[in-house]
């Protein structure tokens, strides 16, 4: 018994000593870290900040039409254009709130289709009687 315990605990020894060897290989290896930026030459800027800001304040008109153009492209959720109004469609709900509630129920509304009328030559496809 003695045998079985040294002979598994040497194994497992080597084991967490490999790994222990690969870990500290792996974390000895350099990090270069470095700037992004691609383009080595500084920026010199050939304007002052307030030359800069009058030209701004000098198009105003077209820094507008340049934000709006970002405004309409930020899938602003605007009113469509129907007939069909929210109140229409709550009324609908209102109306039907029985087979609303059948097909949300624990049988997704079988028992419900089941009670409904057939006709004599109608039939029954995915819930829906043709």
């Amino acid at each position: 018994m003695n045998r079985k315990l040294a002979s598994s605990l040497a194994a497992t020894s080597a084991s967490a000593a490999g790994a222990l060897l690969a870990v500290a290989a792996i974390a000895s290896g350099s990090a270069y870290a470095d700037d992004i930026t691609l383009d080595t030459v500084p920026f010199v800027s050939s304007q002052s900040r307030a030359e800069v800001q009058a030209e701004a304040r000098g198009q105003a008109q077209r820094l507008g039409a340049a934000s709006s153009e970002w405004a309409l492209q930020l899938n602003d959720p605007r009113r469509p254009n129907s007939a069909y109004t929210s109140a229409a469609a709550k009324a609908d709900y209102i109306a039907s709130r029985n087979e609303v509630n059948a097909f949300n129920s624990e049988d997704s509304g079988s028992s419900y289709l089941a009670r409904q009328p057939r006709g004599l030559n109608a039939t029954v496809m995915a819930g829906a009687a043709r």
